[in-house]
């Protein structure tokens, strides 16, 4: 039996921590991510042929949308448009959607001449390419994008009925053999866990970008994204915490409405990227930021507060159970997660790769507040 009057306070202290962050973690997982795990989608409507506006900002990218406007326009699907903002492009995008707007009748190109310095990211072109758009249902993703099949449109707009106006689709990355396609795979897949399950939860706060799809009608009347124009990023997910609601928002996880994507080929490309997307949550309300903030915080104290109990030969055995334990309950939930979202051969990577997902996320986040403050003075 264990004598605590034995253990120093210091000793006592890190135990506690680490009952509480396995205790927090292991509700996140039972509560929350349980659901997304055990989720069956209600049934779709896949004779639902509500015409379609398909939205994409461009700035150069004329090799991503050679290579993959053909398998949007070879899309399954009765009535759809094709809107694509030539956001100040200065490659050949201008020539290749000329090309594509011969052989296809769908495509209606609005060209931005001047890049305007005050808008920053894609929220603009956005904007112009939503108003441009002649459908209710719109339907968003990237030039660097390619869909699973030419179902994407028909599964995605299958979610839709009299109640909802909001869809949010799946977007991982190609499947490569390097670490950092892993981590970056592994990254994506456990956002979209948090943000599907808590939409499953009614609690909806974000989409991706790359495969996202609302009303128009949703879009006009909570104006748009004039709430947070001056953040950089934020389309995909400070809008749906504005526009989203508990009955108003659906999930779809079919496979073939799955859109891929190439993944940065390098550490400080994904970082960059990484820390452009954190940007975003300083303006996240308050009910989120505790939300997020405590699943991370705990899950990264969890591991520093475990590997300081076992280097001190602190409670060692009881430590060890109880962490098997945690391992076991979410190595179940993350295999039927990983299996809806087809990411199963992620499984044997999350054993080790999720403590350094934590670690590399951690200092990413630190070294965006270290910049953002040193920016301000």
């Amino acid at each position: 039996m264990i004598d605590l009057n034995e253990l120093s306070f210091f000793g006592t202290g890190i135990a506690c921590l680490f009952a509480l962050t396995v205790a927090i973690q292991l509700g996140y997982y039972l509560i929350v991510f349980l659901r997304f795990a055990r989720f069956n989608p209600s049934e779709q409507n896949l004779e639902n042929n509500e015409p379609v506006s398909v939205i994409i900002a461009a700035h150069n990218e004329d090799f991503n949308l050679e290579k993959n406007m053909p398998f949007i326009f070879e899309q399954d699907y009765p009535n759809f448009e094709v809107v694509i903002v030539n956001h100040a492009s200065t490659d050949d995008t201008h020539h290749v959607l000329n090309d594509f707007s011969r052989s296809h009748k769908n495509l209606k190109v609005v060209n931005i001449d001047e890049d305007l310095n005050f808008f920053k990211g894609k929220k603009f072109p956005l904007s112009i390419g939503i108003k441009s758009a002649s459908h209710e249902i719109l339907l968003l993703t990237d030039a660097d994008c390619k869909p699973e099949s030419n179902q994407w449109i028909k599964q995605m707009v299958s979610n839709y009925d009299a109640n909802t106006e909001i869809i949010l689709g799946y977007g991982p990355y190609s499947k490569g053999e390097s670490f950092l396609n892993k981590i970056i795979r592994y990254d994506t897949f456990m956002i979209a866990l948090q943000y599907f399950s808590f939409a499953i939860c009614k609690l909806p706060y974000m989409g991706v970008g790359r495969n996202l799809s609302y009303r128009k009608s949703l879009f006009l009347r909570n104006k748009g994204f004039t709430s947070h124009y001056g953040i950089s990023s934020g389309d995909d997910d400070l809008f749906i915490m504005q526009a989203s609601n508990k009955a108003n928002t659906k999930i779809e996880l079919n496979s073939s409405s799955f859109m891929y994507s190439e993944p940065k080929p390098t550490f400080k490309s994904w970082i960059t990227q990484k820390q452009r997307h954190l940007s975003t949550g300083a303006a996240y309300p308050l009910l989120f930021k505790i939300l997020l903030g405590t699943y991370s915080i705990s899950h990264l104290l969890l591991y520093i507060s475990f590997i300081i109990l076992l280097a001190n030969n602190v409670l060692v055995v009881p430590s060890i159970i109880l962490f098997v334990i945690y391992l076991t309950i979410r190595f179940i939930i993350q295999k039927n997660a990983l299996s809806k979202l087809g990411e199963g051969h992620l499984l044997l990577f999350s054993l080790f790769g999720d403590f350094i997902h934590i670690v590399l996320l951690s200092a990413i986040s630190f070294k965006s507040l270290i910049k953002k403050q040193g920016d301000w003075k």
